[in-house]
């Protein structure tokens, strides 16, 4: 599920946002946004296999910081993560299915599809985790598969010059709103805490699936992008930006390749979608178990109670219409760094106790690098995308508010619900 939801976050619909970013260093950023992405699983590996609970990097904030407004805030934040990554794959799901279909790609048919896609895997989340599991597997495997491909038959013909990265101020800086985008790339490491308690031996298997998960998606992501840029020339990408790897597949793959690599698009964005819709609503769930959102969100049974399920869905589709493909990454990405930021504060104060391990000076050096990064997002926000901006500050804004009047109506307090050691 990890691997599903990095894969259908990027490589197919944010690959021409990347390019307008980067240019020809779109292969370096992905390597910058992947050892960004370690440095907070560092954090959630440590933590995640003592403090198990679907309750994920929330856990780890209560424990280390412990009940608060602001944590209250964050446990909304986090779940709404969750929707405008939803919308993300939404938006790109429409992106290659309408031009494979030959439909027109207005407004209203971009919204039908959109629409389409949430409520299919909406009623397939119904089925549980082991239905979800299960198709999950193969949606992956398919992808992979196309993408092994892609990258197989599309090497030998890369353009060295179209590859080669620049480092002058524009390129560099570039460069760094890339990394700092693509960052959100990686975010679906994260997923395999909020599934900590369904795993076996999870004090374990939680570490090695955040970190084998980084390792693939890397080296996919790094291969894809360099035969992406290598065999199509830049306004060529920029022209097709929701579509773009499709389009980079036809110099050596022809009309075939177009169709094959806009399948293989279908397949993995709706693999993303579908593990992120468990997750979502997974997260609303534990997370009113432990008294953190709502009752409207808590879903006690599949069948009888799915609120949490419909609450996601619906406001994700929402997102999906209102912004573009910019905006939502943008925002998705500054929330979730937020997230990482605190969940590291929690590890190093846990540390400092004697209740977690790892190294401290590595902490504090994640810190300090994730940190950057969150600026870095809000500067391109600024220059790029004032709407994303704006977009991002009231969802934190909100959610404290929200939080404000929640707890003073309800009264109730944060307490720790996964098991530790």
């Amino acid at each position: 599920m990890a691997v599903g939801t990095m894969i259908g976050a990027s490589i197919f619909t944010m690959l021409g946002l990347g390019a307008k970013i980067a240019g020809p260093n779109l292969p370096l950023v992905f390597v910058l946004s992947g050892l960004l992405a370690l440095f907070v699983a560092y954090s959630y590996a440590h933590l995640g296999k003592r403090y198990v609970s679907n309750a994920g990097p929330i856990e780890f904030i209560v424990r280390g910081v412990g009940d608060s407004l602001i944590t209250g805030a964050l446990a909304i934040l986090f779940w709404f993560s969750f929707v405008v990554s939803i919308a993300l794959f939404a938006r790109g799901f429409a992106g290659y299915l309408l031009p494979l279909l030959h439909l027109p790609q207005t407004g209203p048919v971009h919204a039908l599809a959109e629409a389409a896609v949430v409520a299919a895997f909406t009623a397939l989340n119904f089925f549980g985790s082991k239905a979800v599991g299960r198709a999950e597997f193969w949606i992956v495997l398919v992808k992979l598969s196309v993408l092994g491909a892609f990258v197989v038959l599309g090497i030998w013909t890369i353009n060295p010059d179209w590859v080669t990265p620049r480092f002058d101020p524009a390129h560099l800086r570039g460069t760094l709103y890339g990394a700092a985008i693509f960052f959100l790339s990686y975010m679906g490491f994260g997923l395999v805490t909020n599934a900590s308690e369904n795993l076996e031996n999870p004090e374990v298997n939680v570490p090695r699936a955040i970190y084998l998960s980084i390792l693939i998606v890397s080296i996919v992501y790094v291969s894809v992008a360099l035969v992406a840029v290598g065999n199509l020339a830049l306004p060529e990408l920029l022209k097709a930006e929701e579509y773009a790897l499709a389009e980079a597949a036809k110099p050596f793959l022809g009309s075939f390749g177009y169709v094959l690599v806009s399948l293989g698009a279908l397949f993995s964005i709706s693999s993303a979608l579908n593990a992120t819709l468990y997750g979502g609503a997974n997260i609303a769930y534990a997370l009113a178990r432990q008294g953190q959102l709502p009752k409207i969100f808590e879903r006690k049974t599949w069948f009888s109670a799915p609120e949490g399920l419909y609450a996601t869905a619906l406001l994700g589709l929402v997102f999906a219409l209102a912004f573009d493909l910019s905006g939502i990454a943008g925002i998705t990405s500054s929330v979730m760094i937020m997230i990482y930021l605190f969940v590291i504060a929690s590890h190093y104060r846990l540390l400092r106790r004697g209740q977690a391990d790892g190294n401290p000076w590595f902490v504090l050096l994640s810190f300090v690098a994730v940190a950057v990064v969150f600026l870095v997002l809000q500067a391109y926000q600024w220059n790029q995308s004032r709407s994303a901006f704006w977009a991002t500050l009231a969802a934190f804004i909100l959610a404290l508010a929200f939080e404000a009047v929640y707890r003073g109506a309800t009264r109730r307090e944060i307490h720790e619900r996964g098991a530790g050691k």
